[in-house]
């Protein structure tokens, strides 16, 4: 009898695992970019269980052709992230995205040089090539263009710029050094990769944009506003409003877990998902060591800021503010965006602290 009921014990058990497993909410969260160390918080909440904890089955992402504004906004992802200036671009389109969550509280963006080259003011590059992103990636460094009070090539409507813009898609040995003198570069990837090509850190002037006043956040998680007044999601019985605080909750888990145990992150949870992306084109050492000096920079981003008051996740208003006054100064917006443009609640739920509590 006693092997009878410990067999239906364990059956009863397995049948209850199960059960739960059915009972997970399916949820699609987009990522900007393919996998990497960059996602690393994200990557440590699904295989650690913290999605699992809070009802979720987390489906992440990687990049494809369209942005991940594109793809939350077509449904075929809930969630997704991306950086501020791209979101208030975009809602300034008319397209319903929510800033819900940051998870960045520093801009790794940078503009890198060969000493070579004797630039030592980002605003003295008149008759420069710069090498820059497309699909909303370029908007830091058109603020800073125009910051600086330099056309470009950019605007169609100026038909003999002070620089030259060269589109390059996110691999700097296309354009660097022979085709720009400037080129675009976060700390955490082609900083690195630009070293592998064979210029020595000593040989390079690298500029970040967020010394030079141009601090636009980057990795927020955003949303859009159907998915957060959506009162049963997907036949849950949770609203969507509900599902974006179980999801922000397990992400900053992933995330203190991650920066926490960096070496761990890389080796078990970084290098297992990033296949072709892991070791970034030109650069100077294997995939292991990339993503190792990608896991190191980025949790400089997340480490920062309210992060370190204990307010991981939190968009400060100041710093908001700072990105739209910056973003319409230089007319890249025309106008502030709506209040609805953020939404606080679901954070405030998966933290139990209040925005207005900030300090």
């Amino acid at each position: 009898m006693r092997k009878w009921s410990a067999l239906l014990a364990v059956g009863a058990l397995a049948l209850c695992s199960l059960a739960s497993a059915q009972n997970l909410v399916k949820v699609n969260l987009q990522l900007k970019w393919f996998p990497q160390a960059q996602f690393a918080g994200f990557f440590v909440a699904k295989e650690r269980g913290f999605y699992k904890a809070q009802g979720l089955d987390v489906t992440l992402l990687p990049a494809g052709d369209q942005s991940p504004i594109q793809v939350v906004v077509s449904g075929a992802a809930d969630f997704g992230t991306t950086w501020i200036a791209d979101l208030l671009t975009a809602r300034e389109k008319g397209l319903p995205v929510v800033h819900i969550a940051q998870m960045f509280q520093k801009s790794g963006f940078t503009l890198v040089s060969l000493k070579s080259s004797g630039i030592k003011d980002l605003c003295a590059i008149k008759g420069k090539s710069v090498g820059v992103w497309p699909s909303g990636n370029e908007y830091p460094v058109v603020a800073l263009f125009r910051k600086c009070g330099l056309t470009s090539s950019l605007d169609p409507k100026v038909s003999n710029p002070d620089v030259t813009a060269v589109t390059y898609p996110f691999d700097p040995a296309l354009v660097f050094p022979n085709r720009v003198q400037l080129v675009s570069a976060m700390t955490y990837n082609e900083v690195d990769q630009i070293i592998g090509l064979g210029y020595d850190e000593s040989k390079l002037d690298i500029f970040p944009l967020a010394d030079h006043g141009i601090n636009l956040l980057e990795d927020n998680i955003f949303t859009t506003e159907k998915v957060l007044n959506d009162k049963n999601f997907k036949g849950s019985g949770m609203s969507g409003r509900e599902i974006a605080a179980r999801l922000i909750k397990a992400s900053l888990q992933g995330w203190d877990w991650a920066v926490k145990n960096q070496a761990e992150t890389v080796e078990k949870y970084v290098l297992p998902f990033c296949g072709n992306t892991c070791k970034g084109s030109g650069t100077r050492s294997g995939a292991k060591e990339h993503q190792t000096w990608q896991m190191t920079e980025v949790a400089k981003l997340y480490n920062a800021g309210p992060t370190l008051k204990g307010w991981a996740g939190f968009l400060v208003p100041a710093e908001y503010q700072a990105s739209v006054k910056l973003l319409r100064d230089q007319n890249i917006l025309s106008k502030d965006p709506p209040a609805a443009a953020v939404d606080y609640g679901p954070w405030e739920q998966a933290t139990g602290k209040k925005a207005s509590d900030y300090k």
